[in-house]
């Protein structure tokens, strides 16, 4: 049997359940945003879906935590966004880059366990899969910037959420 040409298409990558729960949250952000309902209602509308459907997968605990905090943090996730579109408004974007964007830039301020790195190579992968050609140097370039911001944002969070020490008598 003949050696088969390796390309990028017959290429298997095996995929993390981390990448699966994101791919899962782009979705579902995608499809709130298309049907212009709240993206948590339409998440625990999937989750009580699986749990009565076998034939649908359940909801992982990561998509939960990435479609939550994204609905919670929305305008200010979209505000950091914006901010770093040269000559672009969210609006102009497709769909699902904004959706992976606001995937990427919540984890890069709020999940602690993730890297930026991480974070980023994330989101380029998902722009391969799921949008256009230009879709993924476009959306390095933007969360690069986002980067550079990330920690004081995690700091400042960490700050207001620190207990303030009682003062002395």
């Amino acid at each position: 049997m003949a050696d088969q040409p390796v390309d990028k298409k017959s290429t298997y990558k095996k995929l993390g359940a981390r990448h699966k729960a994101r791919r899962r949250a782009v979705d579902l952000l995608f499809e709130a945003e298309a049907r212009d309902v709240d993206a948590a209602d339409l998440l625990d509308e999937r989750a009580e879906l699986a749990a009565r459907d076998q034939s649908v997968a359940p909801v992982h605990a990561y998509t939960r935590t990435l479609v939550e905090g994204v609905a919670d943090d929305l305008d200010r996730v979209d505000g950091t966004i914006e901010s770093y579109l040269q000559d672009w408004t969210l609006s102009r974007l497709p769909a699902v880059d904004r959706a992976i964007l606001r995937i990427a830039v919540w984890e890069l301020f709020h999940a602690s366990d993730v890297p930026p790195v991480v974070a980023v190579d994330e989101a380029v992968e998902l722009a391969k899969e799921l949008s256009t050609d230009d879709s993924p140097s476009f959306l390095n370039g933007v969360l690069g910037q986002v980067v550079l911001v990330a920690p004081q944002v995690r700091a400042a969070a960490a700050a207001t959420r620190a207990p303030r020490p009682e003062p002395e008598a």
